[in-house]
């Protein structure tokens, strides 16, 4: 656990109050399983600059996450394991005291992390659900899992800038990626002061506390016939073991998570944009082909215009389709997938394959597949007969 955890509060008010429960959806229950093994952590990171005492800094982060948390009752949440394999969202009650200030310290960065890159990758790999899977026994009533929520406050040093680091690890069943981005909108503005006066007067949004994505989701927009559903579930199956994996060197040591980053400078971004409407397809397309081609490119020992079959899994954000209708504000995961099946022999001309890429996804998102094919997907993962990737 960090010596700065922030998830639920963690105090003896909280822990002696009433806490509700839920049980997971399907998607979250997919985290659920993924995030011990190392995938599915959401991380939040922000460089503060240096213009105030440690201790002023360190006050005024705890105040801001404070207010976040407050605001989003779900990132207070304990996701509980049980012997059973039903595990539930566990959240205090409303009615509960609140809970005791927070014990965000600033710390000194360790010596294997001495810069702002290096932090990033060193907090990547912290992953306090691990052990929590290998013993997820807690009771209903005990306020013992861990919450979905940790923070680390670090000092930088001159030699890597000054200043301090905020990393925010966030269990990605309580947040995808488009809540995340709207919490790091809602962090800047409570640091720089502009969130406080907005944040007074407005009551906690808990979407997520109510109900999950799959009970959101209309009726008319998830129903299909009983035998369309097992012809599916046959063809993801079928697919994913069709699907070729690139390979995976075992080389005993331990794993790890790396950053690597493409930086395109304005010029390049604009050729690449302008090369996207000229062929008329959008980004999204032209990098899913991009990625096709590199993988199959990878495989230097495959014989020319060998074909290999590769699966692409792109992330819809469901909210708009929900009934009531959610925005980005309201923090859960609410991400469905589309995911379609190509066969690439390496010959392919990059905007031929974006063009098929983006007609074979909008052909699925016209018929509704992100909605109707919801349950296939996340019993096909759970079970591990079909893996995509993000």
């Amino acid at each position: 656990m960090d010596p700065a955890t922030v998830g639920g509060g963690g105090g003896e008010p909280e822990a002696a109050a009433e806490w509700r429960a839920r049980a997971v959806g399907g998607m979250e229950y997919g985290w659920y399983r993924a995030v011990p093994g190392g995938t599915g952590t959401t991380l939040l990171a922000l460089r503060l600059v240096r213009g105030a005492e440690a201790a002023v800094a360190a006050a005024a982060v705890q105040a801001a996450l404070r207010a976040i948390l407050d605001a989003h009752p779900v990132l207070r949440a304990r996701l509980r394991g049980s012997a059973s394999g039903s595990p539930t969202l566990a959240f205090p009650s409303a009615a509960a005291p609140p809970p005791p200030p927070l014990a965000l310290e600033l710390l000194p960065v360790p010596e294997s992390a001495p810069d702002f890159p290096s932090l990033l990758e060193h907090e990547l790999n912290r992953n306090p659900w691990t052990a929590a899977a290998a013993t997820a026994t807690a009771s209903e009533h005990e306020p013992d899992a861990p919450p979905v929520l940790f923070a680390t406050l670090y000092e930088l040093p001159p030699p890597a800038g000054g200043g301090s680091a905020l990393f925010v690890r966030i269990h990605t069943a309580a947040c995808d990626r488009a809540a995340s981005a709207s919490l790091v909108r809602e962090l800047l503005a409570q640091l720089s002061g502009d969130g406080a006066a907005a944040a007074a007067g407005s009551e906690p949004e808990d979407a997520a506390v109510r109900a999950s994505l799959e009970e959101r989701i209309p009726q008319r927009d998830s129903w299909k016939p009983f035998w369309a559903r097992g012809l599916d579930m046959v063809g993801y199956s079928i697919n994913g073991l069709r699907t070729s994996t690139l390979p995976f060197e075992v080389t005993g040591t331990e794993r790890s998570t790396q950053m690597l980053r493409l930086g395109f400078d304005r010029d390049e971004t604009t050729r690449l944009l302008d090369a996207c409407k000229q062929n008329g397809v959008k980004l999204c397309a032209a990098m899913a082909a991009a990625t096709l081609l590199a993988a199959r490119q990878s495989k230097l020992q495959l014989a020319s215009n060998q074909q290999e079959t590769y699966s692409i899994a792109t992330l819809i954000n469901c909210r708009k389709f929900l009934e009531p209708a959610l925005d980005d504000h309201n923090v859960g995961f609410y991400h469905s997938a589309i995911t379609n099946t190509h066969a690439i022999h390496g010959g392919e001309e990059l905007w031929e394959l974006a063009k098929r890429c983006q007609d074979s996804y909008t052909n699925a998102k016209n018929n509704k597949k992100h909605l109707t094919d919801i349950a296939d997907l996340n019993f096909l993962i759970t079970k591990g007969s079909y893996i995509s990737t993000e």
